[in-house]
């Protein structure tokens, strides 16, 4: 690819893209990158559990790095706090998810290498939380989301 074709501006995607009370803004797409690496900024308000079901994904890493507030990332069920400062690598094919367990809200940084998710699978998650109003999104539409944008959703956990 020559850098002709890379398209070269800050903040690709000049947009927050709201998922039910997280809000994500893209600061570097696959667009920008020749397909090396996406950046992401997520916000996440205190005591919020992510809608989407925990996941893995093969064809990337994802790496998050705390600017303010405690993320706990469940990594292959092992419960890990990232703080301001901090950052987590999650390899290829780890089962993961976040919650907001604490008082403060989150705000972190996401990067993605190879940049295989963009703006879009988040426009479209959004786009069916909000048709499920104030309750759950539908699971099936969600893990069909999820698989077109290369994420591997779980199996549901037992309820105990």
């Amino acid at each position: 690819m020559s850098l002709q074709s890379i398209d070269l501006t800050v903040n690709p995607a000049d947009e927050t893209i709201r998922l039910g009370p997280l809000a994500v803004r893209f600061l570097v797409t696959g667009e920008n990158s020749a397909g090396t690496i996406a950046v992401f900024e997520v916000a996440v308000p205190s005591g919020q559990r992510l809608m989407a079901p925990a996941h893995s994904h093969d064809h990337f890493e994802e790496t998050f790095y705390g600017i303010a507030g405690v993320l706990t990332w469940t990594v292959d069920a092992k419960p890990i706090d990232v703080g301001p400062g901090q950052a987590l690598c999650i390899p290829r094919g780890a089962v993961h998810r976040f919650d907001n367990n604490g008082a403060e809200d989150v705000k972190g940084l996401c990067m993605v290498a190879p940049a295989a998710i963009g703006p879009q699978f988040f426009r479209e998650a959004a786009e069916l939380a909000r048709a499920a109003e104030d309750g759950p999104p539908d699971r099936v539409r969600m893990v069909e989301i999820m698989r077109r944008h290369g994420l591997t959703p779980a199996p549901p956990v037992p309820q105990a």
